[in-house]
């Protein structure tokens, strides 16, 4: 690997936040960093080396990019895989690796992979057409999920009893026992080329249950030890069981026996490690730069209670984007604004976070509901 100086070139596929994240860290380390987005307004736009506007499920423009830079990292799973595999053989880093993005870009090859690896999970049935949801082995009520092209709670469908059938996906899609759960947790893993592998304490969730996507996160979790611990051992045991390198999100339901389930996986820095900035001694966003680089991981633990606030767009507005509530909120001792570059806003668009820390974990949840209802964004 070429020495920090510059001279390293970092692809990127993909333009949003996460991307624009993960630049803002890589600045420390000298690295070139050049992006692939389709979207010429991209939130990476202004903070890269180099934007390159192109469509990243298009084999020959994923390719030409990658052949500009010597490592190649992602910051979303829908990407051209074949271009992938074919800039690995001819010598350039990909990580993570074409055939993790290939596993994760399927649900169906996701919940394979669990079920050869003894990876606790639901139970699932792959459906290839809507005949067989008919003769489903699942019992009702299921989710039914797309195994190709879902994300942020899109392609996900509640089947709660026949009358829903109807309704249901027809593209080949996986079904899974529907999961009376008492919280949803997540742990991020990292490894690198030597085969270190590190993991950040386990996190709490709370979804909006309209947009289907994370809103509240608390870390460190006071969920008993045994279960963080337990967490912890699966997403470790899965980052080996694939010998990615780099980031891997691991999503999980505790359901109410106590039982922990992996729900998905996400190969790259995600929505559930944003608090890590602030909150832990490396950030998600560092340790994926540190994996990808080989080289040693960075300490994961907790500087104090972090909680994690998206700032959604709010319902009933779509055009440029105005925040109402920013200096109500900077008032508040603790209080980070990560805000995304985005021109525009629409319901549930993923516009920005807020970050709080506090010595007392209840100030602290108390400050975050404060954000909540303060921090709006309109048009």
């Amino acid at each position: 690997m070429k020495a920090f100086y510059g001279d390293l070139k970092l692809g990127i596929l993909g333009g949003g936040q996460l991307g624009r994240m993960l630049i803002q860290q890589a600045i420390n380390y000298n690295v070139t960093v050049k992006i692939l987005d389709p979207d010429r307004e991209a939130p990476c736009r202004k903070l890269c080396d180099e934007f390159t506007v192109g469509s990243l499920s298009d084999y020959e423009t994923v390719y030409n990019f990658g052949k500009t830079v010597d490592l190649l990292t992602i910051e979303i799973e829908k990407v051209n895989v074949d271009a992938l595999e074919q800039l690995e053989k001819e010598g350039v880093l990909v990580y993570p690796q074409s055939r993790i993005i290939r596993l994760i870009q399927d649900k169906g090859l996701q919940k394979q992979f669990f079920k050869e690896n003894d990876i606790p999970t639901a139970d699932f049935q792959i459906i290839s057409s809507p005949q067989q949801l008919q003769q489903s082995l699942i019992p009702f009520p299921y989710i039914q999920k797309l195994r190709k092209d879902g994300y942020d709670g899109k392609g996900v469908y509640k089947v709660i009893d026949e009358s829903y059938l109807a309704g249901a996906f027809k593209e080949p899609s996986l079904i899974e026992q529907w999961i009376d759960f008492e919280k949803e947790i997540a742990v991020i893993v990292a490894r690198n080329e030597n085969g270190e592998i590190s993991t950040f304490p386990m996190v709490e969730m709370e979804f909006n249950p309209k947009a289907n996507l994370v809103e509240f996160l608390i870390a460190p979790s006071t969920l008993p030890f045994a279960i963080q611990q337990k967490a912890e051992q699966i997403a470790k045991k899965i980052a080996d069981s694939l010998k990615i390198v780099g980031l891997l999100a691991v999503e999980m339901f505790l359901d109410k026996q106590g039982r922990i389930l992996v729900n998905e996986l996400a190969p790259r820095p995600h929505n559930s490690g944003h608090q890590t900035i602030e909150g832990n001694v490396v950030s998600q966003f560092e340790q994926h730069l540190r994996a990808i680089f080989n080289q040693p991981l960075g300490d994961t633990s907790c500087l104090n209670n972090a909680i994690m606030v998206n700032v959604l767009g709010e319902a009933g507005y779509e055009g440029p984007a105005i925040y109402q509530g920013i200096e109500k909120v900077l008032k508040v001792p603790g209080v980070y604004i990560h805000l995304y570059g985005k021109a525009l806003t629409k319901p549930f668009r993923k516009m920005g976070h807020v970050t709080i820390v506090d010595a007392d974990r209840e100030k602290a949840i108390e400050k975050a509901r404060f954000v909540q209802k303060t921090l709006k964004v309109i048009s």
